[in-house]
């Protein structure tokens, strides 16, 4: 179950905390009206890295009522340059990106209800996952996860905003079904051949910070009650060579198989999300939920290699490889692409 907390913070006529919103309450466009509908909404944001972390502060601290993280990994130092919401004590103990950000959002607003899931969006969860959003916010880094969100969406009818960031360069774009082109109505299959990844072109903190800001905009609009006011523009930016620009969507393709035909076939798990994380020089595991109880792992692998745990995850460096254990048996096995080098490294300490 994800860590839950909410206070709310509203007058008797049901808005929220006026003094404290302000600002966002004048705007005219927003308003009141806007602010009340914020508050009684949820948001789900997928991928807690650079754009997602981005896109909580924004929110939470705007007022939403619900906001619900996923992200699968954890917190490492070379986040710190771009990850906004995070520590130096969050990478040192190794904290699940969405629990570290959980904590970082309560303290800074704790009239938002959060939940976090250290979990991999995948087929079989996405209804608990995403189920009862306004709106899905994109803050994952590879294809295969937002076909599947596209598929959601538009078989759900939620909004989803598209973004992705890396180098100096960014594209955000909103999704909403029935009304705009979908994710694959623009990108039919994932892109073939090797791509830039932040590990082998590296990523700028501001272009991840425009990207997020764009994605939350958009989503405040859908949240507010005013989706009519959505751009339905596809905004690309180079912040370090230039331009900045916005370009028409195309039309909807009736062809398309998700929004034309209606065929989900990322959603019914007819493909396979890869196991090799992006840019990570890691692979993960996650193949079949096998709950784990970690402490007693802990100990049967102490004495071969160093081993710190706590109640989130696991982490095991056997001098080669960074295994990091999750409690439903997921794992990252750092240090290799390989998945048959993976797949051994985990049988080896945790087993088939």
């Amino acid at each position: 179950m994800p860590h839950l907390l909410h206070r709310t913070n509203c007058y008797d006529d049901g808005v929220p905390d006026r003094e404290r919103y302000s600002r966002q309450i004048r705007f005219t466009p927003f308003g009141e009206d806007g602010q009340r509908n914020l508050a009684s909404s949820t948001a789900v944001i997928v991928g807690c890295g650079a754009l997602g972390t981005l896109q909580a502060t924004l929110l939470a601290r705007a007022g939403i009522g619900t906001l619900r993280l996923i992200d699968r990994d954890y917190v490492e130092e070379s986040n710190l340059q771009r990850q906004i919401l995070y520590t130096e004590d969050d990478a040192r103990l190794g904290l699940p990106k969405a629990e570290a950000a959980r904590g970082h959002l309560l303290a800074a607003n704790s009239g938002v209800r959060i939940e976090a899931f250290v979990s991999d969006l995948n087929p079989a969860d996405a209804d608990d996952l995403l189920g009862g959003a306004a709106v899905i916010l994109d803050g994952t880094d590879n294809f295969e996860t937002r076909l599947l969100i596209n598929d959601y969406s538009i078989r759900e009818g939620i909004p989803w905003i598209y973004g992705a960031a890396v180098g100096s360069y960014g594209i955000a774009m909103p999704i909403l079904p029935d009304d705009s082109a979908c994710f694959r109505c623009v990108y039919p299959e994932p892109p073939g051949g090797v791509q830039p990844t932040c590990e082998t072109a590296g990523v700028l903190g501001p272009v991840t910070s425009m990207i997020g800001s764009i994605q939350a905009m958009e989503a405040l609009k859908i949240l507010a009650g005013r989706a009519a006011a959505v751009r339905r523009k596809i905004f690309r930016a180079d912040l370090w060579n230039g331009p900045v620009r916005e370009t028409a969507m195309p039309d909807r393709d009736p062809a398309c198989p998700a929004c034309g035909r209606r065929e989900f076939t990322w959603l019914q798990g007819r493909h396979r999300a890869p196991v090799s994380l992006c840019g990570r020089n890691a692979v993960q595991i996650h193949e079949r939920s096998r709950p784990l109880n970690l402490a007693n792992l802990a100990m049967q692998l102490e004495g071969l290699g160093s081993v710190r745990a706590n109640e989130f995850a696991l982490r095991f460096h056997d001098g080669e490889h960074e295994v990091t254990v999750f409690p439903d048996g997921r794992a990252i096995i750092k240090g290799t692409t390989d998945i048959g080098v993976a797949r051994s490294v985990y049988s080896r300490y945790v087993g088939n």
